[in-house]
């Protein structure tokens, strides 16, 4: 009997601090699983180790100065490239949120100070995640950045460019954009589009153009993936 109560007394307190623990320790946003890290008293849960490395999320991210300045948190490809595709038509803000903490870490120096534009589209049922992952990125900044979405409109529509080759998209995206005017508080402010994925860069190009006609200094592309360029032949 007394084995036991002992046993009772000792298991409860084991209970209730996993139970305890399930409702306190941040939660993965991508998969749903407890994370290593100690609860924040600010910002999203971040991603726990099982989901970072299958993504291939390098630490400080891959930068490119080809055909503008970018920053990416990795390569689209594999599993990075399925959870983007799963985020576009059912967008999930915690893990956007988690995922802009990170990709700010690789680019925080240059991001201060900035105005973020994220990268509209001519689509009815606009893709959402250019705009969620520039929102997001101003939060994980403290501050430090400001979101300008209203500083670039699509002027004209485009053709969808799964099929198109560089060429192609760079006349798909002629003159599609437009820029609004700098006004003299804020005209010598760095600027950073920001998109989901980088391609060709061709409507990254475009966007950049139309902004610096408008009289804003643009610094680059921010971005979650950077499409692999193509692999070489062997000889």
């Amino acid at each position: 009997m007394l084995r036991l109560v002992y046993a009772r007394r000792t298991m409860l307190p084991l209970l209730w601090r996993g139970a305890l623990a399930l409702i306190s320790a941040p939660r993965c946003p991508a998969c749903g699983g407890a994370t290593a890290e100690p609860p924040r008293a600010v910002g999203p849960a971040p991603l726990c180790a099982d989901c970072v490395t299958p993504l291939g999320l390098q630490t400080g991210g891959i930068q490119g100065d080809e055909p503008l300045i970018w920053c990416a948190l990795g390569a689209y490809a594999g599993a990075l490239r399925r959870l983007l595709l799963r985020q576009r038509p059912r967008p999930q803000p915690a893990l956007i949120a988690a995922l802009a903490v990170q990709l700010h870490s690789c680019c925080a120096q240059a991001q201060a100070g900035s105005l973020l534009v994220p990268i509209p589209s001519w689509k009815r049922s606009a893709n959402p995640l250019p705009q969620l992952l520039a929102a997001a990125l101003v939060e994980a900044s403290a501050g430090r950045s400001r979101l300008k979405a209203d500083l670039l409109v699509r002027r004209r529509v485009t053709v969808g460019q799964h099929h198109l080759n560089r060429r192609q998209r760079l006349g798909n995206q002629r003159g599609s954009f437009a820029g609004v005017a700098a006004g003299s508080g804020l005209r010598r402010a760095p600027v950073w589009l920001v998109d989901d994925i980088l391609t060709t860069g061709a409507t990254a190009e475009a966007a950049a153009e139309a902004l610096q006609d408008a009289g804003w200094a643009v610094q680059g592309l921010l971005c979650l993936a950077r499409t692999p360029g193509p692999v070489p032949r062997p000889l």
